[in-house]
């Protein structure tokens, strides 16, 4: 355990949190709080004043709400900082607070190594890049790579899979994905394409596009409403995908990138069907040809997002909206979906094939080549 994480707390005991309220899907549970508190003694490394004074800071928001208390004297410079950090958080709400402190700490725990992820009610299933849980009729699938920005690796592709198959077999009502810390998904990890097999280049791109073949078919016959929670950036696949999602909610620092063609690549996740049948042909190649980023409102505008909020509310105003959702009937719910999905199933197989046989030629071109080795370079100078 790291005992430097102790001394920013000695002025202030952090007892067991007690709040009188319910645990929402978004906001985090009374018991998933205390148990990142638990956790956080369980760190091998210092992560540093600016962690743990932020880990204070959240901790005394989500506890007492915003700082109401006097602000300490010039030479307790301890108690000062701690005052400055809780202060800075301003009106962000007790729930949102937890929720910050929560993700906070999987992060620190994740950098040091796999991530260990909760266990879902009522399923044997672990898996390390993602975090699972259902409650209250809410199945959330967090990616949770959040040193790496949500990266997507071929394992991460795995576990979603597997991840969305035990979702559609749950007792929940909806199922919801999001990210751990400030992204929400910065799309595929590039290092995915280092990694070459006895077959060769040949044999590596077949084999990825199988794996995204059946990552996109996941989300099209998913049988019950998906909700993506866009709680930061998202490139690449994590924004083609959205057109395959029921609702799209994102806070107003979010961005939408899809810059397919600097990678020498195409789109996919059914993009090029759903983004013109969505914004019309004239916004969806501005997006898909020629890179243009999005703001989350400019996204909601073309239709790619559902709602927008404030950063300090998100989650908050998130979690009142699923909640009611959870509570509507789930055979219903479910049948409706397939009502508005069964007209289109077949040409979004379709489309999905079409696209990954693209992408399996363009992985495999000099172009795409050159541009993966550029990023790396350029990458390399940072």
């Amino acid at each position: 355990a790291v005992s430097q994480v102790q001394f920013i707390f000695q002025v202030t005991h952090i007892p067991t949190l007690k709040l009188h309220m319910t645990g929402s899907m978004m906001g985090a549970t009374v018991e998933q709080f205390n148990h990142a508190k638990s956790q956080m003694g369980t760190l091998k490394e210092d992560p540093g004043n600016e962690a743990k004074l932020k880990i204070y800071a959240l901790f005394k928001q989500a506890t007492q709400g915003p700082c109401n208390t006097p602000k300490p004297g010039m030479l307790d410079f301890v108690g000062k900082a701690k005052w400055d950090a809780w202060k800075s958080l301003g009106s962000v709400s007790q729930e949102d607070a937890r929720q910050q402190y929560v993700d906070l700490i999987d992060s620190l725990l994740a950098a040091e190594g796999p991530a260990v992820a909760a266990q879902p009610t009522g399923s044997a299933a672990t898996f390390d890049t993602l975090l699972v849980s259902t409650e209250d009729n809410i199945t959330t699938i967090r990616l949770n790579r959040p040193q790496k920005k949500n990266a997507i690796t071929v394992e991460m592709y795995n576990e979603v899979i597997k991840a969305l198959e035990q979702a559609g077999k749950d007792d929940s009502v909806i199922t919801v994905i999001t990210g751990s810390g400030d992204f929400y998904c910065s799309g595929n990890d590039l290092t995915n394409f280092t990694k070459i097999p006895e077959g060769g280049i040949e044999q590596m791109a077949k084999d990825a596009g199988e794996l995204l073949r059946e990552f996109v078919k996941a989300f099209i016959d998913f049988p019950k409403p998906l909700v993506a929670v866009v709680n930061g950036p998202a490139v690449g696949v994590s924004v083609t995908l959205l057109g395959l999602f029921e609702i799209v909610y994102a806070t107003e620092r979010a961005t939408f990138h899809t810059p397919f063609s600097q990678l020498g690549q195409s789109p996919e996740g059914c993009s090029s069907y759903t983004f013109p049948k969505i914004m019309g042909n004239a916004k969806a190649s501005e997006m898909l040809l020629f890179n243009k980023k999005l703001s989350a409102v400019q996204a909601c505008a073309q239709g790619l997002v559902t709602e927008v909020f404030p950063d300090s509310s998100f989650q908050t105003e998130v979690a009142t909206r699923l909640k009611a959702y959870a509570k509507l009937p789930r055979n219903s719910l479910a049948l409706s979906k397939q009502l508005i999905r069964g007209t289109e199933k077949e040409r979004l197989h379709t489309v999905n094939d079409q696209e990954v046989e693209r992408l399996v030629e363009r992985w495999l071109s000099d172009e795409c080549m050159q541009a993966i080795m550029s990023f790396f370079q350029a990458k390399a100078k940072l």
